[in-house]
Formats: C-alpha cells, structure tokens, sequence
C-alpha cells in the first residue's frame, strides 16, 4: 500500500500544529525523558508529516522517518489481525470454546473461554505468567511461554471483568499458528506486511541487526540483561503481544487500510467488528484487539479525538491511532514511556485538522 507523502496544507492539516506537536518531542528529549522519537501523521491517505527527533542509540545515528523501533503492546491488534483474517476465511469462530482450537488449554471455567475472550481482555488469564522471568532468564522459546500459558489458571470467571492480559494474545496467535501450520511471525509476513508493502516492519528481528533499531531506554545505561529489551533474545524472541518492530509510516499504512474499510485484506464488516466495543456489559470499552479513547488502559490518544477513535499504546513509550471522524492516522514511537508526553502530542495532532 503507497501513501503519497505531501505537505500538510495538501492533506488538510495544519503545519503549525504539526510542528507544535514536534517540538513537544524535541523538549522531552531536551529534558532526559526520552532520547528518540518519530512522528507520523495522515489523513485520508495522504502521509503529511513524516520527522524523526533525536537519536537511535546515544553513540549512534540520528532518528529519521523511517527509524525501526520496538513497538511493544502495539503489536497485539496487529497480532489479532491474522485472527480475523481466519475468522473472514471461516477457520475460526469468535464464539467458539478457545478448547475447540486449543485442546491442551484445561483448568476450571477454561470450557467458558471463548476466542472472543482472548481478544477483548475478558478471559481470565494473566498478563504476565507467574513465571515470566523464569522463562525468559532461560531464554525459553515461544513455544514454552505457550505450554506454560495453557497451564496456568485463570485469574477470574470468563466476561465477569476486564483486565488486561497479554498471554489471551499469546493463545490466540498459537490459534493461528496451528491453524495455518507455519511460524506465526512468517504468517504475519505473508499475509500482512507484505501485501501492505511495511517493508521495514517485522515480528522479531526479521534479519536485521538490533544495531538497525532505536536503543529501549532514554539512555545508554537502560537495561542490559541478557533476557530485557535490549538483548537478541527478546528482540527476536517473536512476542505476539510485544515483539512487533516497525515504523512510523508502516504503521499509518495499516491504520489507513483500517480507515479505507480493510483495503485488500479485510472486508468492510470485519474491520466493523474489530472496532465495535465487545465489553459493553463491563463498562470496559475495547474491540478485537484495538482499545478506544475511553478505554481503561493504555489509551493514551489525547482528549480531543472522537468517541470513535481506536488504537494502541505500547510499554516502550508508543501509541498508534485512528480517528474515523477526522481521517487523521497518527503514530508517536519514541524509546521510554513517558505518558504526558503521548498525551500532549495526540492532543495537538488531533487539532491538526483544518
């Protein structure tokens, strides 16, 4: 998917708010609170800011447009896309047992789980496994973190509360993966960023050295361990609900194919469905995958987008949205989660509009 990159005024926004918006970046990192960031915004197709700020490691090259940076959290709507592309194809169903899939996920009130749970932080499962840390000092594959997720117990009743959980993620990508019987990071390739042309977006590594990204961590003393976010095993460990690099313009081509209706990949009702709010009984608003503006957590998209607004924010210090009002498309990556910062930015965005 190409998107024209044209001034501002040519894409009905305002070059004055948009370089607003960039200074607020250029100031946090004045003050320490992040070293680099990239700011990207769209509207109704047309890319009409595109800048990097700072630098990708503190001995290393300037951040541009393009810089790769780890995504974090921001990779589990995107994981819950090759889910939807099943559920499209009539592989999956959402209101099926997740056991219908997953056989080996058993334990009390498991039979309840439906896929749809999974997607919208209504399960039960945990965000993290118990032995989380355990596992990743090890260097554990995957596959390990998913034998460990069909073991551990739920933390409440399926649809009886919200709580955010990364390992529901987790069991719905091995959905996919078992279900299309290929690496799940390869399905992710095949049939989403290739046809999208995010040709420097990859779960994982996807080849590249870490020296290719920006450095997690305002400083060059952030972690170091050989299990954190710095460390070759847990950059290309191939996370479904963190493990997702990309950059800004790659993820404004899938916002914008979600704004178009799904483009080629999805139809007009899947991305409908993906954008409905699935919790209304909880009074916990997310859809398939996708939080909203009124969403409890992580939804870091400003004051000033519509009601209607869907995205994601992740823990490294991104957030990636879309306002179907506006038409505006905007991603925000920058290295250390500072929230005023995400907040200040996406309010000035969302007034770009002119």
């Amino acid at each position: 998917m190409t998107l024209p990159r044209v001034s501002p005024a040519e894409a009905g926004l305002n070059q004055d708010h948009l370089d607003r918006a960039g200074d607020l970046l250029k100031q946090a990192i004045d003050a320490g609170q992040i070293s680099a960031a990239s700011l990207t915004v769209s509207r109704h197709g047309s890319i009409g800011y595109a800048r990097g700020f700072g630098k990708e490691h503190p001995d290393r090259d300037a951040v541009h447009a393009d810089s790769i940076f780890l995504l974090a959290s921001i990779s589990k709507p995107i994981s819950v896309l090759a889910l939807v592309q099943l559920i499209e194809r009539g592989r999956v169903v959402l209101n099926d047992p997740v056991q219908t899939y997953l056989p080996g996920f058993v334990g009390e009130h498991k039979e309840r789980v439906l896929v749809r749970h999974l997607l919208s932080h209504t399960s039960g499962m945990p965000d993290m496994l118990p032995e989380n840390i355990e596992l990743r000092q090890r260097h554990t594959p995957m596959s390990g973190f998913v034998d460990a997720a069909l073991k551990t117990p739920l933390l409440f009743e399926p649809e009886t509360d919200f709580r955010y959980q990364s390992k529901g993620i987790l069991l719905a990508s091995e959905i996919v993966d078992r279900a299309v019987g290929k690496p799940f990071r390869n399905i992710l390739q095949e049939e989403l960023f290739g046809p999208l042309e995010m040709n420097r977006t990859a779960l994982g590594l996807g080849g590249r050295a870490i020296d290719e990204t920006v450095w997690c961590g305002a400083d060059a003393e952030a972690e170091q361990s050989d299990y954190g976010p710095n460390s070759p095993y847990w950059r290309d460990a191939g996370h479904p609900w963190g493990g997702v690099h990309s950059t800004g313009p790659d993820l404004i081509r899938l916002l914008e194919t979600m704004q178009q209706g799904g483009g080629r990949l999805f139809s007009a009702s899947a991305v409908r469905e993906m954008t409905r709010d699935q919790n209304g009984s909880l009074r916990a608003p997310w859809g398939l995958g996708w939080g909203f503006r009124d969403s409890r957590v992580w939804a870091y998209f400003g004051d000033l987008c519509s009601a209607r607004t869907f995205g994601h924010t992740g823990a490294t210090g991104t957030v990636a949205w879309a306002d179907p009002e506006t038409g505006v498309c905007c991603a925000v990556l920058t290295n250390e989660m500072v929230e005023e910062v995400l907040r200040r930015v996406s309010n000035v965005v969302a007034s770009a509009v002119s």
